[in-house]
């Protein structure tokens, strides 16, 4: 099965590369080429990009940051990286627009559904910045809910680990991959896919998760086209 509009959710630590901090642009650049492979087969691409490696807003908190505050800075920390992946892709010739949930006008169009559609339906990627712009949501809620907002066919969760496995593979050597599961036997298994809220949402509006390693060349073109890498959780 081709997937032909999906969400693409980055962690802000994955831009990092081998650095502890920042922006690797190397790391940006290799990511940029495997999007535009997809692109280039037609398929329509949002993305929802993190923070993490510039600011996250749980962090400031403990160290007692005032948390609604804290939260604001880490949407603003997405809206720089998904700058930086905008004008990544723009030197790979893909059009490229970023929204954002905050209105930032000078940088980035404001989170109109309606407009978000019709660039994809125009062959654009789309960067949604700024989370939900709401303090206490995550990331990963921001992904689900542009998701569902946009009919996407699918969340592509890209990280460093190649799918969804009975703990942590990077900790326990033993650890053992699904190829698939439901959505049902994370949550008695209590793994950890998305955040509780994330996830929930997904669950609810039907909207399967593939967990994928994205270091891996080629691994994204070979998750939209339907074969079998990483973990899906579906119904």
């Amino acid at each position: 099965m081709q997937y032909k509009r999906i969400l693409l959710k980055l962690s802000g630590e994955a831009l990092m590369g081998d650095q502890q901090y920042g922006i690797d642009p190397k790391r940006l650049q290799e990511y940029a080429k495997e999007i535009k492979q997809v692109a280039e087969k037609g398929i329509e691409i949002a993305i929802v990009i993190g923070g993490g490696n510039i600011f996250r807003g749980l962090s400031g908190a403990a160290q007692g940051m005032d948390r609604v505050q804290g939260d604001h800075m880490g949407m603003l920390a997405t809206v720089i990286n998904g700058l930086a992946l905008q004008n990544a892709l723009e030197n790979e010739d893909i059009p490229t627009r970023l929204q954002t949930a905050i209105s930032i006008n000078e940088v980035a169009e404001p989170f109109i559904r309606r407009k978000a559609i019709r660039h994809l339906e125009k062959g654009r990627v789309v960067i949604f910045g700024g989370g939900t712009g709401n303090p206490y949501f995550t990331t990963d809620s921001a992904a689900v809910l542009r998701a569902i907002e946009i009919n996407a066919d699918v969340i592509l969760k890209g990280t460093r680990v190649d799918g969804i496995y009975t703990s942590d593979p990077e900790k326990n050597k033993d650890a053992v991959k699904f190829e698939s599961i439901t959505f049902e036997d994370v949550l008695q298994k209590g793994l950890k896919v998305m955040d509780t809220t994330a996830f929930t949402l997904s669950h609810e509006n039907e909207l399967p998760i593939i967990v994928f390693d994205m270091n891996t060349e080629g691994n994204l073109e070979k998750v939209v086209l339907g074969k079998k890498i990483g973990t899906i959780v579906n119904l």
